[in-house]
């Protein structure tokens, strides 16, 4: 017959011998610090974490390459402002579950290397005390502006402020993603490559039927004109 409430007192015995223990050996420590910085390789095992105290708000982490943690801003090559993604359609904030997106679009539009002018967010703000990491603002985002960071160094003791997230605190590089997420980001620029090589087909394919009528219909009207000087009646 088991002793009533056994199971606890088996619990609290090994939480006691690892708090003693802990004292003679430190690999009964029950917590470590651990930081990845973005030009280190990633960390397959736990027993590969480098041990220092991690920064606030930096370029950290402690997880491979799956993880998830909060969103981000992606920009490419250049200034991050000049050529971040996002254009401030707001399609994550009305799709997000808990409504911890505001988002506030720009007055002006931006050139963004050589392509037309786009909005862009004058404000992009993330409570992460409220978000739930559940991706559906990357899922549905249809310009790739927004993915999953693997920053966890978040804790603050500013309960508020802290852990409001804005936009220039959420902007990270295309290159930053490719060291945390490499598959993933890979995978993600050949897709976004693939789709603007097939526009611009179609959009050549376009120009090239219009360029091939426009010549059909001026033979056509040279022909008729010359029909008429024939047969003056």
């Amino acid at each position: 017959m088991s002793l009533l409430g056994g199971g606890i007192l088996k619990g609290m015995a090994v939480t006691l011998r690892n708090f003693v223990g802990s004292y003679f050996d430190r690999d009964r420590l029950t917590t470590n610090d651990y930081a990845w910085r973005a030009g280190d390789s990633l960390p397959q095992h736990a027993g590969e974490y480098p041990k220092e105290e991690g920064e606030q708000l930096r370029d950290t982490t402690t997880v491979n390459n799956y993880s998830r943690n909060f969103p981000m801003l992606l920009h490419d090559e250049g200034e991050p402002m000049d050529s971040i993604r996002c254009v401030a359609c707001q399609i994550c904030e009305r799709e997000c579950p808990p409504q911890c997106i505001y988002i506030e679009k720009s007055e002006d539009k931006k050139e963004r290397g050589g392509n037309k002018a786009q909005f862009y967010p004058a404000k992009f703000d993330i409570d992460v005390s409220v978000c739930m990491s559940c991706q559906i603002c990357v899922e549905v985002c249809p310009f790739d502006a927004i993915v999953m960071n693997s920053q966890f160094e978040l804790s603050t003791p500013d309960r508020f402020g802290g852990l409001l997230l804005r936009r220039d605190d959420l902007l990270k590089s295309n290159g930053y993603y490719h060291k945390i997420h490499p598959e993933e980001a890979a995978a993600r620029d050949q897709r976004m490559a693939e789709e603007k090589a097939a526009k611009e087909a179609k959009k050549k394919a376009a120009a090239e039927a219009a360029k091939k009528k426009a010549e059909e219909n001026a033979k056509a009207e040279a022909e008729a004109g010359n029909e008429k000087q024939e047969d003056p009646q």
